[in-house]
Protein backbone atom coordinates (compact mmCIF):
# COMPACT_ATOMS: atom_id res chain seq x y z
CA UNK A 1 0.00 0.00 0.00
CA UNK A 2 3.01 2.72 0.37
CA UNK A 3 4.31 1.89 -2.70
CA UNK A 4 1.66 2.10 -4.56
CA UNK A 5 0.57 5.45 -2.50
CA UNK A 6 4.28 6.94 -3.94
CA UNK A 7 3.39 5.60 -7.29
CA UNK A 8 0.37 7.53 -7.41
CA UNK A 9 1.69 10.64 -5.80
CA UNK A 10 4.49 10.54 -8.30
CA UNK A 11 2.35 10.20 -11.35
CA UNK A 12 -0.17 12.59 -10.27
CA UNK A 13 3.11 14.90 -9.65
CA UNK A 14 4.60 14.14 -13.16
CA UNK A 15 1.76 15.09 -14.96
CA UNK A 16 1.85 18.48 -13.91
CA UNK A 17 5.30 18.44 -14.92
CA UNK A 18 5.59 21.18 -18.11
CA UNK A 19 8.09 19.20 -19.19
CA UNK A 20 5.86 16.48 -20.25
CA UNK A 21 3.77 18.41 -21.93
CA UNK A 22 6.13 20.02 -24.62
CA UNK A 23 7.47 17.12 -24.93
CA UNK A 24 4.25 14.95 -25.34
CA UNK A 25 2.87 18.06 -28.02
CA UNK A 26 6.46 17.75 -29.84
CA UNK A 27 5.66 13.92 -30.40
CA UNK A 28 1.83 14.33 -31.57
CA UNK A 29 2.71 16.53 -34.07
CA UNK A 30 5.69 14.11 -35.12
CA UNK A 31 3.04 11.82 -35.33
CA UNK A 32 0.77 13.94 -37.30
CA UNK A 33 3.28 15.13 -39.48
CA UNK A 34 4.56 11.76 -40.71
CA UNK A 35 2.26 11.83 -43.94
CA UNK A 36 4.59 14.75 -45.17
CA UNK A 37 7.20 12.12 -45.13
CA UNK A 38 5.20 9.48 -46.67
CA UNK A 39 4.27 11.44 -49.65
CA UNK A 40 8.67 11.09 -50.40
CA UNK A 41 7.88 7.27 -51.29
CA UNK A 42 4.96 6.75 -53.22
CA UNK A 43 3.13 4.19 -52.78
CA UNK A 44 4.79 3.16 -49.79
CA UNK A 45 3.20 6.53 -47.36
CA UNK A 46 1.34 3.90 -44.88
CA UNK A 47 4.72 1.70 -44.35
CA UNK A 48 6.56 5.55 -43.51
CA UNK A 49 3.83 6.14 -41.50
CA UNK A 50 4.22 3.55 -39.02
CA UNK A 51 7.52 3.18 -39.06
CA UNK A 52 7.44 7.42 -38.06
CA UNK A 53 5.13 6.86 -35.84
CA UNK A 54 6.62 3.99 -33.56
CA UNK A 55 9.86 5.77 -34.06
CA UNK A 56 8.56 9.12 -32.44
CA UNK A 57 6.53 6.98 -29.66
CA UNK A 58 10.07 5.32 -28.85
CA UNK A 59 12.01 8.77 -29.03
CA UNK A 60 9.86 11.26 -27.03
CA UNK A 61 9.05 8.38 -24.65
CA UNK A 62 12.76 8.08 -23.71
CA UNK A 63 13.00 11.47 -22.93
CA UNK A 64 9.91 12.01 -21.14
CA UNK A 65 11.75 8.99 -18.86
CA UNK A 66 14.75 10.61 -18.94
CA UNK A 67 13.35 13.93 -17.98
CA UNK A 68 11.33 13.21 -15.85
CA UNK A 69 13.15 10.30 -13.99
CA UNK A 70 16.32 11.45 -13.38
CA UNK A 71 14.68 14.43 -11.19
CA UNK A 72 12.56 12.13 -9.11
CA UNK A 73 14.80 11.64 -6.19
CA UNK A 74 17.50 14.12 -6.37
CA UNK A 75 13.92 16.43 -6.13
CA UNK A 76 12.78 14.75 -2.99
CA UNK A 77 16.53 14.98 -1.65
CA UNK A 78 16.98 19.00 -2.84
CA UNK A 79 13.61 20.12 -1.61
CA UNK A 80 14.06 18.33 1.90
CA UNK A 81 10.70 16.78 1.37
CA UNK A 82 12.73 13.30 1.65
CA UNK A 83 13.21 13.94 5.22
CA UNK A 84 9.55 14.43 5.87
CA UNK A 85 8.65 11.13 4.01
CA UNK A 86 11.41 9.15 5.30
CA UNK A 87 10.22 9.51 9.15
CA UNK A 88 7.12 7.83 8.47
CA UNK A 89 6.87 3.82 9.13
CA UNK A 90 8.07 3.65 5.26
CA UNK A 91 11.41 1.97 3.78
CA UNK A 92 13.87 3.49 1.50
CA UNK A 93 13.20 0.45 -1.04
CA UNK A 94 9.51 0.96 -0.84
CA UNK A 95 10.25 4.69 -2.07
CA UNK A 96 12.84 3.80 -5.00
CA UNK A 97 10.19 1.50 -5.72
CA UNK A 98 6.72 3.79 -5.75
CA UNK A 99 8.42 6.27 -7.46
CA UNK A 100 9.60 3.99 -10.34
CA UNK A 101 6.13 2.86 -10.84
CA UNK A 102 4.85 5.98 -10.74
CA UNK A 103 6.82 7.14 -13.80
CA UNK A 104 6.18 3.83 -15.32
CA UNK A 105 2.54 4.43 -15.16
CA UNK A 106 2.60 7.36 -16.68
CA UNK A 107 4.84 6.41 -19.60
CA UNK A 108 1.92 3.76 -20.25
CA UNK A 109 -0.47 6.54 -20.31
CA UNK A 110 1.91 8.48 -22.67
CA UNK A 111 2.59 5.17 -24.95
CA UNK A 112 -1.04 3.93 -24.90
CA UNK A 113 -2.65 7.85 -26.27
CA UNK A 114 0.42 7.94 -28.86
CA UNK A 115 -0.79 4.51 -29.86
CA UNK A 116 -4.32 5.23 -30.13
CA UNK A 117 -3.88 8.53 -32.04
CA UNK A 118 -1.40 7.26 -34.58
CA UNK A 119 -3.58 3.85 -34.80
CA UNK A 120 -6.69 6.24 -35.98
CA UNK A 121 -4.56 8.35 -37.81
CA UNK A 122 -3.52 5.10 -39.94
CA UNK A 123 -7.14 4.60 -40.27
CA UNK A 124 -8.45 8.23 -42.01
CA UNK A 125 -5.12 8.04 -44.27
CA UNK A 126 -6.41 4.15 -45.62
CA UNK A 127 -4.00 1.50 -43.55
CA UNK A 128 -4.56 -0.79 -40.80
CA UNK A 129 -2.75 -1.04 -37.73
CA UNK A 130 -2.62 -4.65 -37.50
CA UNK A 131 -1.37 -7.17 -34.13
CA UNK A 132 2.28 -6.47 -35.26
CA UNK A 133 1.92 -2.76 -34.75
CA UNK A 134 0.65 -2.82 -31.04
CA UNK A 135 2.96 -5.70 -30.45
CA UNK A 136 5.68 -2.96 -31.41
CA UNK A 137 4.03 -0.17 -29.37
CA UNK A 138 4.11 -3.02 -26.45
CA UNK A 139 8.20 -3.43 -26.70
CA UNK A 140 8.85 0.17 -27.07
CA UNK A 141 7.14 0.48 -23.85
CA UNK A 142 8.92 -2.18 -22.03
CA UNK A 143 12.22 -0.69 -23.48
CA UNK A 144 11.27 2.76 -21.79
CA UNK A 145 10.82 1.09 -18.71
CA UNK A 146 13.94 -0.34 -18.85
CA UNK A 147 15.63 3.44 -19.48
CA UNK A 148 13.58 4.59 -16.65
CA UNK A 149 15.12 2.00 -14.34
CA UNK A 150 18.33 3.60 -15.44
CA UNK A 151 17.36 6.87 -15.05
CA UNK A 152 16.10 6.18 -11.14
CA UNK A 153 19.51 4.79 -10.56
CA UNK A 154 21.27 7.95 -11.54
CA UNK A 155 18.86 10.05 -9.93
CA UNK A 156 19.95 8.38 -6.58
CA UNK A 157 23.82 9.21 -7.92
CA UNK A 158 23.62 12.59 -9.52
CA UNK A 159 22.36 15.80 -10.53
CA UNK A 160 19.78 15.36 -12.94
CA UNK A 161 21.72 17.19 -15.79
CA UNK A 162 24.26 15.08 -15.72
CA UNK A 163 21.84 11.91 -15.49
CA UNK A 164 20.18 13.39 -18.42
CA UNK A 165 23.42 12.86 -20.17
CA UNK A 166 24.71 9.63 -19.11
CA UNK A 167 21.16 8.22 -19.93
CA UNK A 168 20.81 9.66 -22.87
CA UNK A 169 24.11 8.34 -24.12
CA UNK A 170 23.22 4.99 -22.59
CA UNK A 171 20.02 4.89 -24.82
CA UNK A 172 21.40 6.21 -28.30
CA UNK A 173 24.70 3.14 -27.08
CA UNK A 174 21.78 0.56 -26.02
CA UNK A 175 20.49 0.54 -29.64
CA UNK A 176 23.97 0.47 -31.39
CA UNK A 177 25.65 -2.64 -29.05
CA UNK A 178 24.86 -5.29 -32.23
CA UNK A 179 27.70 -3.79 -33.62
CA UNK A 180 30.04 -5.36 -31.50
CA UNK A 181 29.23 -8.27 -32.53
CA UNK A 182 29.52 -7.31 -36.17
CA UNK A 183 33.41 -7.05 -36.30
CA UNK A 184 35.89 -7.46 -39.71
CA UNK A 185 37.64 -10.53 -39.22
CA UNK A 186 40.92 -8.62 -38.74
CA UNK A 187 39.47 -8.70 -34.88
CA UNK A 188 39.61 -12.41 -34.60
CA UNK A 189 41.21 -13.76 -31.97
CA UNK A 190 42.42 -10.53 -30.27
CA UNK A 191 41.37 -8.54 -26.92
CA UNK A 192 39.68 -5.84 -28.47
CA UNK A 193 37.36 -8.36 -30.02
CA UNK A 194 36.98 -10.29 -26.29
CA UNK A 195 36.34 -6.61 -24.41
CA UNK A 196 33.59 -5.63 -27.38
CA UNK A 197 31.88 -8.79 -26.96
CA UNK A 198 31.91 -8.75 -23.52
CA UNK A 199 30.53 -4.75 -23.62
CA UNK A 200 27.67 -5.92 -25.89
CA UNK A 201 26.27 -8.88 -23.11
CA UNK A 202 26.70 -6.27 -20.31
CA UNK A 203 25.02 -3.21 -21.61
CA UNK A 204 21.77 -2.82 -22.72
CA UNK A 205 20.56 -4.33 -25.75
CA UNK A 206 17.75 -2.05 -26.45
CA UNK A 207 17.66 -3.41 -30.01
CA UNK A 208 15.80 -6.47 -28.68
CA UNK A 209 12.44 -4.40 -28.63
CA UNK A 210 12.64 -3.03 -32.22
CA UNK A 211 10.29 -4.54 -34.44
CA UNK A 212 9.32 -1.29 -36.35
CA UNK A 213 10.65 -2.60 -39.61
CA UNK A 214 8.21 -6.09 -39.07
CA UNK A 215 5.41 -3.39 -37.98
CA UNK A 216 5.88 -1.28 -40.84
CA UNK A 217 5.94 -3.88 -43.41
CA UNK A 218 2.79 -6.40 -42.18
CA UNK A 219 5.31 -9.50 -41.22
CA UNK A 220 3.94 -11.34 -38.29
CA UNK A 221 5.56 -11.34 -35.38
CA UNK A 222 6.78 -14.60 -33.72
CA UNK A 223 5.44 -14.63 -30.20
CA UNK A 224 8.39 -16.36 -28.59
CA UNK A 225 10.12 -13.43 -29.34
CA UNK A 226 8.12 -10.94 -28.15
CA UNK A 227 7.94 -13.24 -24.76
CA UNK A 228 12.14 -12.96 -24.92
CA UNK A 229 11.94 -9.27 -25.30
CA UNK A 230 9.45 -8.78 -22.35
CA UNK A 231 11.60 -11.49 -20.23
CA UNK A 232 14.99 -9.53 -21.10
CA UNK A 233 13.47 -6.13 -20.11
CA UNK A 234 11.88 -7.14 -16.78
CA UNK A 235 14.81 -8.83 -15.67
CA UNK A 236 17.21 -6.44 -16.88
CA UNK A 237 15.07 -3.29 -15.02
CA UNK A 238 14.67 -5.43 -11.65
CA UNK A 239 18.58 -5.86 -11.47
CA UNK A 240 19.07 -2.12 -12.41
CA UNK A 241 16.19 -1.42 -9.70
CA UNK A 242 18.45 -3.11 -7.12
CA UNK A 243 21.64 -1.22 -7.63
CA UNK A 244 19.33 2.05 -7.45
CA UNK A 245 17.63 0.80 -4.36
CA UNK A 246 21.23 0.60 -2.62
CA UNK A 247 22.63 3.13 -4.08
CA UNK A 248 19.80 5.30 -2.09
CA UNK A 249 19.94 3.15 0.51
CA UNK A 250 23.85 4.13 1.14
CA UNK A 251 22.78 7.64 0.21
CA UNK A 252 23.58 9.87 2.93
CA UNK A 253 20.74 11.82 3.11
Amino acid sequence: MRIWIVALNTFRESVRDKVLYVLLLFALTAVLGSKAIGWISIGQDIKIVKDFTLASMSVFGALIAIFVGTSLLYKEIDKRTLYTILSQPMRRWEFVLGKYLGLGLLLGLVVLVMALVSGLYLLVLGGKPDAAYFLAALLIYWKLLLVTSFAVLLSSMASPILGAIVVFALYVFGHATGVFLDLPAQFDGTFSKTLLEGLYYAFPNLGNFDIRAEAANGVPINPSYVLFALAYGTLYSAAVLIAAVWAFENKDV
